[in-house]
């Protein structure tokens, strides 16, 4: 299970990460984040970077070193990683290397809930987002390979990952577009039926009933004593 963390946001992670080589300014990291990408490899805010570093130092996770202004500019503050801060983003980073968590893509929520359409539109709609997916792959394959020209793999191999997964997605959404276009998928004529009649098959009205008498024992703990159910 994940720590709970000082600073949880991941954009804190990043920072760490940029400050690890040099101390900067808040404006100097954002900049660096930028240019290498950091924000395709995590949800980043960039209106909560002064927030998430300010959160930083309280924690004594960073320690401001020196302020100056440069002409007009807004005075600036620059700042180092502590010792503590440097224990907190190996502990981080090797929590997040170590330990699988499960994430929720919001592919699989749609996927979730796929039968509400009709199986001609559930085609469509998969062969649109294939059709965008090998687009977007054929874009990444590109840049990985310029990238890997000048740039070390140990930094890309984020990307490498990134890649592997959408091509398996990829790979995923043609077979399953192939079984629903032959006819292959199991369910694919009662789903369509289903669309067709407005009445549910009763195949999938059994299956129904099962699931809510699996339910009925996450109920109220006085209920389920009168009812002789242990709760779960």
């Amino acid at each position: 299970m994940a720590k709970r963390r000082r600073v949880g946001n991941l954009l804190a992670l990043a920072v760490l990460a940029a400050l690890v080589e040099r101390p900067r300014h808040p404006y100097e990291i954002a900049a660096v984040l930028r240019e290498r990408g950091k924000d395709q490899d995590m949800p980043i805010k960039w209106g909560s970077l002064y927030t998430v570093v300010a959160n930083l130092e309280r924690h004594g996770l960073l320690a401001a070193v020196e302020s100056g202004r440069q002409g007009r500019r807004p005075e600036r503050t620059v700042y180092r990683i502590t010792e503590a801060g440097r224990a907190e983003l190996v502990d981080w980073t090797r929590e997040l290397v170590g330990v699988p968590e499960r994430e929720q893509p919001r592919f699989e929520a749609g996927l979730s809930v796929l039968g509400v359409l009709g199986p001609d539109e559930a085609i469509d709609l998969l062969r649109q987002r294939l059709d965008r997916l090998d687009d977007q792959l054929a874009a990444q394959r590109a840049a990985l390979a310029g990238h890997a020209r000048d740039v070390p793999r140990i930094f890309l191999i984020e990307a490498e990952y990134d890649l592997a997964v959408r091509e398996a997605e990829a790979t995923w959404v043609r077979g399953l577009l192939n079984e629903m276009t032959t006819g292959a998928l199991p369910g694919l004529a009662e789903w369509r039926a289903w669309h067709e009649t407005g009445a549910v098959p009763p195949e999938w009205a059994d299956l129904a009933d099962l699931a809510d008498r699996g339910a009925e024992p996450h109920g109220d703990p006085a209920d389920l004593a009168e009812r002789g159910a242990e709760p779960h």
